[in-house]
């Protein structure tokens, strides 16, 4: 029963994989910056924000993969980021049980767990939108006829309108792990291969990962999960072909990416007018993936990959 099922899984996931690789591959590429007023990327950007994260963290590095899958607007030497041996010494079950996930915190630091609500199976399938060739999403029409009301959909992401701390990048108390014993260290101790691919869709970096056990075993896609925030497991993150290598992986999906960046972007400027920057230009783009990293952190807060870098939101460095 147990096969069949995994069986049936790897069907629907080639399925969808075909799917996804054809819609992404008639879909134009983005040309025109839009970093600071949609939260999204040009490939080219994506290469100026990846050779920034590999300069400041040499964990992560570029790689080519299967020349076969190369993607032809991105250089052939730079088709996607990795960074290996990433060490996760905890389940997500425990630090949930530690940390009030949906509290508000004194000291500024926030959690994706209370920027985007759990979404059902449908709400996930809906939210593979019709974008033009802007990168801005065409409206769809409900059931009834009628447009959805824009200001119902910024509710789902009302509470990050309070996110505010000027600099996203530093003291990441959100993302602390608890301390655990050396015995349990040696019993659930584990590490991940993380990557960053470009989506041309989405327009946005999207992150894959594979996870070891401490015998350097591969990991199910069940026992990765267990290292998901719960309320993103199998639905945000879920099990999917990896765009440049073979095999599946566990993928953050990238609809709501650009949007929660747009988001974060601006509440920096916003910090940055207040303070003794002037708050126009806001940050450089090369930046972009160091953000993006923190608030994924937020959805895999045990998996401790390196993304250290001192920014304020103006365009210095």
């Amino acid at each position: 029963q147990e096969e069949q099922e995994q069986e049936q899984e790897q069907e629907i996931m080639s399925v969808l994989g075909q799917l996804r690789a054809a819609r992404e591959y008639m879909y134009p590429t983005r040309k025109t910056s839009a970093f600071l007023e949609k939260g999204v990327l040009t490939p080219e950007e994506f290469v100026l924000a990846g050779d920034e994260l590999v300069f400041k963290c040499p964990t992560w590095s570029w790689e080519c993969g299967d020349p076969s899958k190369s993607k032809p607007y991105l250089p052939k030497d730079k088709q996607y980021l990795v960074t290996r041996t990433v060490p996760c010494q905890q389940r997500v079950s425990s630090m949930e049980n530690t940390f009030a996930m949906e509290g508000d915190d004194d000291e500024g630091d926030w959690l994706v767990s209370s920027v985007v609500k759990p979404r059902t199976d449908e709400e996930i399938e809906d939210e593979f939108d019709i974008l033009d060739e802007e990168g801005e999403i065409i409206e769809k029409q409900d059931e009834t006829g009628t447009k959805p009301d824009p200001d119902e959909e910024e509710d789902e992401y009302a509470d990050m309108d309070g996110f505010n701390d000027e600099n996203v990048l530093e003291d990441d108390d959100a993302a602390v792990v608890p301390t655990t014993t050396q015995s349990d260290n040696l019993i659930k101790v584990r590490t991940y291969d993380l990557s960053i691919t470009y989506d041309k869709y989405y327009q946005t970096p999207r992150v894959w990962m594979t996870g070891y056990d401490e015998a350097q075993q591969p990991l199910t896609g069940k026992q990765m999960m267990e290292d998901v925030i719960s309320d993103y497991a199998n639905r945000t993150v879920t099990m999917e072909h990896h765009p440049h290598v073979a095999g599946t992986q566990a993928s953050i999906h990238p609809c709501q990416h650009g949007k929660v960046m747009k988001t974060i972007v601006k509440n920096l400027i916003k910090a940055s007018s207040q303070g003794d920057g002037d708050g126009d230009e806001g940050p450089s783009v090369e930046v972009y993936l160091f953000i993006f990293l923190k608030f994924v952190s937020s959805m895999i807060p045990t998996i401790s990959y390196d993304f250290t870098m001192d920014v304020t939101a103006s365009t210095s460095k």
